[in-house]
Formats: C-alpha cells, structure tokens, sequence
C-alpha cells in the first residue's frame, strides 16, 4: 500500500451495506436537480418556439418576460435551493452516522501516525469517492426520466406541448447535477471529516462512538421509564448528530410541502371544471333566445354524454336586507348538472348548502373574493321576492381574474331563475360529447341550429391532458422525496444504533431485557421524529405560505392560502410509519447480540 489513501477504495467496499443509503442520497439529490433544470429548459426552449411563431425577432429578454418564462425559472430556482440544503442534510447525516460506527479504525489510524489534517482528507476523499458512481446514475436517471417526460407530453398530451423537443440534452441540467452532486458531498462531509480528525488513539480501545459524549451526571427518569429516557438521552445528548437527524427529516417534510405548492399552482394555471363544455351554442345578440326544446333533441343524439343550460339576467335591480340598500345584481341559471359541478369541484366556501338551491327555492349562490360584504345568509330582495344566500363560490368563474370587482352575482336553479324573471329560454347550451364523437355526429348537431344561434366546438381547447401531465409529474416527485424520506429515517436509525451497539450488549450483559432495549431504541427513533416533525411542520407551513404568494397569489389574486391538511397528513404518516420500521430491525440484531461475545469486546 503506497499511500493511506489507498484505503479508500477498499474501505469502500468493506461498507459497501452501509454506503448505500448515502450513495441513493447523492443520486437523488443529483437526479432531481438534473431532471427539474432539464424539464425547465425543454420549458424555455418550446416557449421559445412559440414566441418565434409570434415574433420574427425573439431575445433571451422577451422569455424571461414571458408568464411561462418567469414560472420557470422562479420554480427551479427555488427546488434548487431546497433540494441542494435537503440533501446536504441526508448525507451529512449518514455520513456521520458511518464516522460514528468506525471510531476504532480512525483511532488506530491515529496510533499508526496518521495526522488530524490527514483523517480530514480521508474522510473528505472518501465521500468524494461515492460521487464517481452516484453522480453518474443520477444524470442518466434525470435525463432518461425527462427524455420520457417529454415524449409524454408530446404524443399523449399535445396541445400546447407540440413542438416540446425530444432527446434533448441540457447542459443547465448535467451541470446542475454535477455541482449538486459534488458541493452536497463536499458539505456534508465537513463535519464528520472534523469529528473523525477528533478521535484519540486511546479511543481506538474502545471503539466507541459515543465514548467522549458520556453524560457526567445521572440520567433523569422522573417522568419517564428509565429505559425511556435512555432512549431520548441518546438522541439528545450527540448535539451534532441530533441536529443533523432532525433537520433532514425536517427538509423531507418541507420538501414535500414546498412541492404540494405546485398542484396547487397547476390547479390556478388550468383550473379543471367538471362542468367544462366541448361545444357551445349561444344566441347571436347574448339574449335568452334559445329553445329548451333544443336541449332535450341534441341530449338524444348519438355521441352526446351530457346537455345542460344557462340563462342569464344582468342589472337587476334588487335591495341588500342588511345594508338596507339597492343594487343592481346579475342572475345567472344552472341547471342540476351544472349545480352538481360546483360540489364536485369543491368551489364552495365552506358552510354552504347547496341542497336549498335545486327546483324553485327561494335560495340562491353568490360569487365572492376576500372583498365582498356577502355572507352566508344574507338576504337579497327582487321585487317581492326574498332570496337567501344559501352558498358562496370560493372565487368569481364569470370574471377574468377570478374577483367579483365589486358585482354581485347570483346563481340560481333553473326554476327559481324563471319565477323571477318569467324567462324560459336559454341564453346558452353546453354540451359534453363522447371521447370518439365522430364529425359526422358533430356536423349533425350544428345542422339543428337556425340562424340566430351561434356554434361552437371547443373540442380542442381542452386542457385536461395537459393538466393530468404536469399532476403526474408533481405526485412523481413528492413520491420519490417520500420513498427517500422513508428509507433515510430507517438507515439513519439503524446507523445511530449501530454506533452505540456496545452500549446496548452490555446493558443486556447487565439485566435489561429485549422489551427494554426495544423501548430504548423506539425513544431515540421517536425523539427524533417528533423533535422533527416539528420544526418541518412549522417551517414547511412558513414556507409553504411564502411560496404560494410569489408564485400563485401573486398571479391569481382571488386564490387564498389555507393549510394544506392532506398533504401534512400524508407525509407525517409516512414519516411515524418509517421510525416504527425502523426500530425493529436494530432491535432485533441487538436481540441476537450473545451476551458473553459482548463482555469479551468490552
């Protein structure tokens, strides 16, 4: 052996078991960032293309200044910064964890004469030597996976996505993923390179971890078991340790909130109304002119899945009961169908009753934003009739950003709409076709109108494909930062237990019991999870909010934060799920532990 460095390579393979959990930590961070720089740059490109069928001079000026262009760039910033402190977390954490467990060999390193600057390089060098096969992997994975995203979004979806290239390379993406890969390593392993350089030869005897952080006073069991409090005295007593344990199941959950943020971005982007129409026959001057009788033919015809109606009345004059003032209030009509929509897309506010609107009531819906004066239960009066406001929509659909403006909008029923205004025909028919509507059966359909009635096909228009794509790739990525989060918790454990693994064969070689000792393990595995659990939670919401200010409120003024439940839900699940599996294997090795083999170590 030449030099000590060439036991990096064979130490590599010695802890090839251990190196795994930091070597997929590595690959994920570098091929998240890969993937979301590279699908941001296919973005830009197509946008690119899209401006040019627009503009024959195109500048790097007119993408930045576009929606799109300042959407992407403002979200792969942001997933950069997020993924790069996540990742840094895992890995430093597994790597500390490594150091802990081979306290021995860096002690009898330092008996044999290597020098606290050259552990530093070791332990530097040897994380560097994980990036040889895990930054590889994940460039390919990131650029296969956009490769495929890509073709997705070109042969399934189309639409807008079209002209979106295939195959591309993107050197944003690679270098991206390279500097990740590298500057995460890097970090992470400053301080266990420093913990390492700390090891005294006389440590070397013991080989234990944990041997320079022994407690100089007796560990306090007053509220809990002794065992119990063993447990948190063990996570809480390796500062360093604790810190970084914490933080990355923190960063998992504010991960997983910080991407929830973008469903909600694409929902705002191409809202998705179960009430959306494929063709639309409106009358020519925008007047109730319409025939019911039209509705009930073309809702017999073959390739028809379902045919409603609207009727419309604006300015009608009307007397807010609790202001005790006039205004001028539009009606709109929805029949059943489109009633239906409205509770199965969730665009009512919370405490509303739609049941009271069906067949002639006297209740109706309101449009809202966060200025409107109306609530549930206000009472409007045209002409002798008194309306209640039985429910409020979360935002105005009948305006071009989505806020009332100051108009006062009012759904009703069908038959509420006609004894108020004595009014019977429709002002427009929406029809919803079958997916293999053939033009025959579309032609069909128009052949019915006369004149005054105006056709539509909206067929193409539709944004559901597209919308299902982006989702897909969302629900992708928190899949991945949950299966990352999952199996991090269960290595981080195993590895924190496995570093004191002395300790627990000689409180057995002492009397305690496998109850016990498992109880020990699942209080550290759970001080940890809750300690995190916490901080993520808080600083995920914080986050979270900010998040979905500058890049949905900001844009859509009518869209109002509230706190995600389901997906805070979802991933504190997973993460209790993953400290309850990862006590039991640690628990059961130690269980395995032969008491007399332990003394004999000690």
């Amino acid at each position: 052996m030449k030099s000590y460095l060439s036991l990096i390579p064979i130490s590599a393979k010695v802890h090839k078991r251990q190196n795994r959990m930091t070597l997929l930590c590595i690959v994920f961070a570098v091929f998240l960032v890969t993937a979301v720089f590279s699908m941001a740059e296919m973005g830009i490109r197509m946008e690119q293309l899209r401006l040019l069928d627009k503009h024959n001079n195109l500048s790097f000026q007119d993408i930045t200044n576009s929606a799109m262009g300042q959407s992407i760039f403002l979200i792969a910033a942001v997933l950069f910064i997020m993924i790069l402190i996540a990742g840094v977390l895992m890995v430093s954490s597994s790597i500390n964890s490594n150091v802990a467990q081979r306290t021995k060999f860096f002690g009898m390193m330092r008996c044999i004469g290597m020098s606290k600057r050259q552990i530093i390089r070791f332990v530097r060098l040897e994380a560097l030597n994980w990036c040889k096969a895990a930054v590889p992997i994940g460039l390919v994975l990131g650029i296969v996976v956009t490769w495929g995203l890509c073709a997705v979004l070109r042969f399934c979806v189309g639409e807008e996505f079209s002209h979106i290239p295939l195959f591309g390379f993107s050197g944003i993406g690679i270098i991206g993923g390279i500097i990740v890969g590298l500057v995460t390593v890097l970090l992470a392993a400053r301080s266990p390179a420093k913990r390492a350089a700390k090891v005294s030869p006389a440590t070397a005897a013991s080989g234990n971890a944990e041997s320079t952080n022994n407690s100089g006073h007796a560990v306090k069991h007053h509220v809990f078991k002794i065992e119990t409090a063993l447990g948190i005295h063990h996570a809480v007593s390796a500062k360093k340790n604790f810190i970084l344990m914490i933080g990355s199941f923190a960063l998992s959950i504010i991960l997983f909130l910080s991407f929830s943020v973008l469903i909600d971005f694409v929902d705002c982007l191409m809202p998705q109304s179960s009430s959306t129409s494929d063709i639309d026959i409106s009358s020519r001057d925008g007047s109730n002119s319409i025939n019911p009788e039209l509705r009930d033919k073309i809702g017999g015809m073959k390739g028809v899945k379902c045919v409603y109606g609207r009727r419309s009345c604006f300015q009608v004059p009307a007397e807010l009961k609790d202001k005790q003032r006039s205004r001028d209030v539009d009606l709109i009509s929805y029949d059943d169908f489109d009633l239906d929509c409205l509770k199965k897309d969730r665009m009512l506010k919370r405490g509303s009753d739609l049941s009271k609107v069906y067949k002639d009531s006297r209740y109706v819906l309101a449009t809202w934003d966060k200025d409107s004066s109306l609530q549930i239960g206000s009472k409007i009066k045209i002409d002798n009739d008194e309306l209640e406001i039985a429910g409020l929509l979360k935002h105005d659909p009948f305006s071009s950003n989505g806020l009332t403006n100051g108009k006062i909008t009012l759904i009703t029923s069908g038959q509420t709409f006609s004894r108020l205004t004595g009014i019977t025909d429709y002002s427009l028919i929406m029809i919803q076709t079958a997916k293999n509507i053939s033009d025959k059966e579309v032609s069909a359909i128009n052949g019915l109108l006369n004149k005054n009635e105006v056709f539509k096909d909206r067929r193409d228009q539709r944004t559901t494909g597209t919308y299902i794509a982006f989702v897909s790739c969302v629900y992708a990525f928190l899949s991945i930062i949950t299966l990352v989060t999952v199996l991090n918790i269960i290595n981080s454990i195993s590895m924190s237990v496995s570093a004191r693994i002395k300790q627990y064969g000689a409180m057995r070689a002492v009397g305690m019991d496998e109850h016990q000792i498992m109880k020990m393990i699942a209080a550290e595995a759970f001080t940890y999870a809750i300690s995190g659990c916490i901080i993520g939670c808080v600083a995920g919401l914080l986050i979270s909010k900010f998040l979905y200010g500058i890049m949905i409120t900001s844009h859509f003024s009518y869209a109002v934060w509230t706190v995600p439940v389901v997906p805070l839900l979802v991933i504190l699940i997973f993460v209790f799920a993953a400290a309850v599996a990862a006590v039991w294997a640690p628990a059961k090795r130690i269980r395995n532990i032969s008491v007399t083999e332990t003394i004999n170590e000690l």
